[in-house]
């Protein structure tokens, strides 16, 4: 493995010298760069050229600032419950069926989920970033207060991996948020989750769809996916009372129990223990009720929105119907 220095050095090369430094000098900067240093032996004089190459981007704060969860529901879902998004999906299902077929009998995760994360997060590796990630994560890491120690650890990690596999830390492209490749993962997943499906000793969640594949099925494994188990259902309510079940929180803590004391009506085929979450999603006229499951919770460890999830489910699900419609 070539020395952390010498791997730098070498990227730092390869940039041109017209580029602007962008992040100034701060107590900050400095206290990074030491942790850098004596935590994972990097050369300050590397990373300080380094960081006179990284650019703050005004548009990224500025995305931040509205993200699409803001949204009502009814208008997130027009974003990703498209007819083009959907036979997307069926095409990636069908190019990629031996793969998903493997991974779903290593992991449990069904075709369908992993489709759809991969079709909402890039529409199928088409919408994959521009922004180079190092300059999204050194943005909001210094100057995006609110959620900065989150960034500057996603930074840190950022920099591991691209030392790791060999990649120049100024050249790989995400999400305004530092997301990366086909299944968006942010560094800390990647370190965590990435899969290697053909055993090259590569995690290449950029240009292999095969390792995109197998490493969203790995991050839901690893989150606890409960294989062959449901997802969600929609309920219905008489009167007010659901209005108390609405609760802060994601995670299944309630019972069919609790919702029949909000005049509630579930489906009666769930057991008494079954854990679930009431949610509610708003239409343009009225509300509409529905209760997550613990595979519901999963799909927000992967993004924390039950709008993202529901997102995610109501696609799989359309994706899933069409499929099957298409099969001899």
């Amino acid at each position: 493995m070539m020395k952390i220095e010498f791997w730098l050095i070498l990227c730092l090369s390869i940039v041109t010298a017209t580029a602007q430094a962008e992040v100034p000098p701060s107590k900050q900067l400095n206290a990074f760069i030491d942790k850098m240093v004596k935590l994972h032996q990097f050369e300050r004089p590397a990373l300080e050229s380094l960081f006179k190459r990284v650019n703050i981007k005004q548009n990224i704060l500025d995305t931040m600032a509205k993200p699409a969860e803001a949204m009502p529901w009814y208008k997130y879902r027009k974003i990703f419950l498209q007819p083009s998004r959907i036979e997307g999906g069926v095409k990636f299902w069908q190019t990629h069926a031996a793969v998903l077929q493997a991974s779903e009998q290593q992991y449990g995760v069904p075709p369908e989920i992993i489709t759809a994360i991969i079709g909402v997060e890039t529409l199928y590796g088409k919408r994959t970033g521009n922004y180079r990630v190092i300059d999204a994560l050194a943005t909001l890491g210094f100057a995006y207060p609110k959620r900065s120690r989150f960034f500057l650890h996603e930074l840190e990690n950022f920099l591991l991996l691209t030392q790791k596999e060999q990649l120049d830390p100024l050249q790989p492209k995400g999400s305004y948020a530092g997301a990366m490749g086909m299944p968006q993962f942010m560094p800390s997943s990647y370190l965590s989750y990435a899969a290697d499906f053909e055993h090259d000793g590569k995690h290449d969640i950029w240009n292999n769809p095969a390792d995109v594949i197998v490493s969203i099925a790995n991050y839901f494994a690893r989150h606890h996916w409960q294989k062959g188990q449901a997802v969600a259902y929609p309920v219905a309510a008489e009167g007010d009372l659901w209005k108390q079940g609405i609760t802060p929180g994601l995670k299944p803590e309630q019972t069919l129990a609790d919702l029949r004391r909000l005049d509630i009506y579930a489906p009666e085929h769930l057991n008494e223990k079954t854990a679930l979450k009431l949610l509610r999603f708003e239409q343009a006229e009225g509300q509409s009720l529905w209760i997550g499951l613990d595979n519901f919770y999963v799909i927000t460890r992967y993004n924390h929105s039950p709008l993202y999830a529901m997102a995610v489910y109501q696609l799989s699900q359309a994706i899933k119907t069409r499929y099957q419609a298409l099969k001899p």
